[in-house]
C-alpha cells in the first residue's frame, strides 16, 4: 500500500512500536511465502508477531550506521560491508513486507533486498518494522538504512529521499461486500453511490477518491482492518493496491466480502499508474546506484519477476519506468 501508502499491521494490535528489546536472531529471517492460504486467526497472529518484531527491530537503531556528506555520494555501502548487515525499514503489509505463518519476516521487498545486498557484499538483512507514515522520518533520522516497503514514488517524496528505480507498477482494487451490491468498480461509482469509503493512513487512494468526488472517506490502519470494516458494514468499500486487496481477501477466506477487478485511478483527469521502489537517504547516491545496477540485472534476466511472483505479482506489474520519470513535478 503511499502518496499512497501504507500503514502497518502492527498498529492494529500494538498501537505504536515498543521500546528497545533484547535482540533475537529470528528478526533477520526472511522467507518465501507458504503455498497455503492464511486463515483469519493466522493473519491476526501475524499482526501480533509483527508488533513483537517491531520492538526487536528497535535494537538496530542503537547500532545504526551513520551517513556521509551529500557532496561525495556517501560511504554507507562501505560501512554496511564492514558491519556485515543492513537494516530495512518495513511497513507490515502483504505482500510487501510482513510476518508469515511461521513467524518470520517475508514479503517481496525484503526478499529482493536480501538478494541484492548479498551481491553487494552485505550478507545479513535486519528488518525494522514500523508504520508506513514513519518510514521517511525513520530513514532520515537513521533508525534504519533503507526503506524496503514498496513505497510509491512521487515528487513529494523525491524531495525528501532518493529512490532506486521501481520494481513494480500497480493499479488499485476495492474490497466490497459479497456480490458487490452497490456495483462499485471505479472511484466515480463510489461518489455516485455516496458510499462510505475507507483506505489506509497516507494512502494515495485518498487523493484519487477526492478527485472523483468521493465525500465520505475514513482511514484505517491497514487492509485487514478494511476487510473487517466492510464485513461488519461500517464502510461500503475499502480501497487499496490491487495485489494487497486480492491477497488479504484470498488469505482471510472471507465469505462476506470480495475483491473487485483492478481499478485505474485518475490524476488531473488522466489515468494514472503508480510504481514502487526502495528509498535511500539523499546523500547516499553510491549505495542507490549500486542497488540500481543489481536491480536492472535482475529485471533483464527475469529474476526479479521470479522473486516477486510467489507474492502475487505478475508480468504485467513489471515496469521499465524510472524513478527520475516519477520524480518529475
Amino acid at each position: 500500500m503511499k502518496g499512497r501508502k501504507r500503514s502497518a499491521y502492527l498498529r492494529t494490535v500494538t498501537g505504536s512500536r515498543a521500546p528497545m528489546a533484547p535482540h533475537q536472531e529470528k528478526t533477520s529471517d526472511i522467507t518465501q511465502p507458504s503455498t497455503g492460504g492464511i486463515r483469519r486467526r493466522s493473519l491476526l497472529a501475524g499482526v501480533a508477531a509483527l508488533g513483537a518484531t517491531g520492538a526487536i527491530g528497535a535494537t538496530s537503531a542503537c547500532s545504526r550506521v551513520s551517513t556521509a556528506q551529500a557532496q561525495d555520494g556517501g560511504h554507507l555501502l562501505e560501512r554496511l560491508r564492514a558491519k556485515g548487515s543492513v537494516t530495512l525499514g518495513l511497513a507490515g503489509e502483504q505482500p510487501y513486507g510482513y510476518i508469515g505463518k511461521d513467524g518470520k519476516m517475508t514479503g517481496s521487498a525484503p526478499t529482493i533486498a536480501r538478494v541484492i545486498f548479498k551481491r553487494l557484499g552485505v550478507p545479513k538483512v535486519e528488518p525494522f518494522p514500523t508504520d508506513f507514515g514513519s518510514l521517511i522520518v525513520g530513514l532520515n533520522s537513521q533508525q534504519f538504512d533503507v526503506v524496503a516497503a514498496g513505497m510509491y514514488i512521487n515528487p513529494e517524496r523525491c524531495a525528501k529521499v532518493i529512490f532506486a528505480d521501481p520494481e513494480y507498477q500497480m493499479l488499485d482494487a476495492f474490497i466490497v461486500r459479497k456480490g458487490n451490491p452497490l456495483k462499485l468498480h471505479t472511484y466515480k461509482d463510489i461518489a455516485r453511490a455516496k458510499a462510505k469509503m475507507a483506505t489506509g493512513v497516507g494512502y494515495a487512494e485518498i487523493g484519487y477518491a477526492q478527485e472523483a468526488g468521493v465525500k465520505n472517506i475514513t482511514t484505517l490502519p491497514d487492509q485487514l482492518a478494511g476487510l473487517l470494516a466492510v464485513e461488519q458494514g461500517r464502510v461500503d468499500v475499502f480501497a487499496g493496491t490491487a495485489v494487497t486487496v486480492r491477497n488479504v481477501v484470498q488469505e482471510s477466506k472471507t465469505t462476506q466480502a470480495e475483491a473487485t477487478g483492478e481499478v485505474t485511478p485518475y490524476v488531473k483527469g488522466k489515468p494514472h499508474i503508480d510504481v514502487g521502489g526502495f528509498a535511500f537517504r539523499t546523500p547516499e547516491t553510491h549505495l542507490r546506484d549500486a542497488f540500481n545496477r543489481e536491480l536492472h540485472k535482475m529485471k533483464r534476466s527475469g529474476e526479479l519477476l521470479d522473486l516477486m511472483r510467489p507474492f502475487g505479482f505478475t508480468k504485467e506489474q513489471m515496469t521499465s519506468i524510472t524513478a527520475k520519470e516519477k520524480c518529475r513535478p
